[in-house]
């Protein structure tokens, strides 16, 4: 470990409810992708070519989203802001040093990562 490096005892529902977190935004980013381009109905469109490019953007029509997937975006969006609002308000941040919490924050973001040394 280099010198400036300091470890975090960061407590075990502390670490949960990050996993949690990451585990939510991976689940809510996976199923947005499945979702047509707009949450209403939308006429698509193409925009003219540009000077000196050959690409042309476009997006083509969008039905909108069904009411079971606005339901579920938002309870998806909604898992993901309670499990943010439980990391960001969590005690152990009053039990950091002042100038250390965006490391330590950078830390818990990556504690559930295998250690470098454990890396092939």
């Amino acid at each position: 470990m280099p010198k400036n490096e300091t470890t975090f005892n960061f407590p075990a529902d502390l670490l949960d409810a990050q996993v949690a977190l990451h585990q939510a935004r991976h689940a809510s980013e996976e199923y947005a992708r499945t979702l047509p381009g707009s949450a209403e109905p939308m006429t698509g469109w193409e925009a003219d070519k540009q000077l000196h490019s050959f690409y042309r953007s476009s997006k083509p029509d969008s039905p909108g989203y069904t009411d079971e997937q606005h339901t579920e975006m938002a309870r998806l969006r909604a898992e993901v802001l309670h499990l943010s609002a439980a990391v960001s308000t969590h005690p152990f941040w009053a039990t950091v040093e002042a100038g250390k919490v965006v490391e330590a924050r950078m830390r818990l973001k990556h504690a559930h990562e295998p250690a470098a040394a454990d890396k092939p």
